[in-house]
């Protein structure tokens, strides 16, 4: 017996580039750097949320953020030092891609790295909730 995807009821149409969107997201994703999602307490203004992702090694020149097509992209990548020798090497010093897909009209108020951890601030303002009356047109 094969599973029908949940996106794919005739009650939700037009979600197919979600559907996409989120095989895309689970498949791209291998557990490095580990990190947090956070909602932050409210105070009179739009929801935020705060991804802290655990960089330890990476300098601020080493790290990207940035915003495509409604997903918040993080990379990572060190350069190798020929001049070090390493008789162990326990620390993780890999390039990394982390994506996370945002909701519309989600904005990233900034990115803080400190101690280690790359803090991204995200704002979800509240949506404008719309009703439009359709008229039905008759054979008249």
């Amino acid at each position: 017996m094969s599973r029908i995807p949940s996106l794919s009821s005739p009650f939700l149409l037009g979600f197919d580039e979600v559907e996409r969107t989120l095989d895309r997201v689970v498949k791209g994703s291998d557990g490095y750097p580990p990190y947090n999602v956070e909602r932050l307490a409210p105070g009179g203004e739009p929801e935020r949320l705060r991804i802290t992702l655990a960089v330890a090694g990476f300098t601020r020149e080493q790290l990207d953020v940035t915003v495509q097509e409604k997903e918040l992209v993080i990379r990572g990548r060190q350069a190798e030092d020929p001049d070090r020798i390493f008789l162990h090497r326990g620390i993780a010093a890999r390039q990394f891609q982390r994506t996370f897909v945002l909701a519309d009209g989600m904005k990233v108020l900034g990115a803080d790295l400190r101690n280690g951890l790359l803090s991204v601030d995200l704002a979800r303002p509240e949506p404008e909730r719309v009703v439009k009356r359709i008229e039905i047109a008759t054979d008249d």
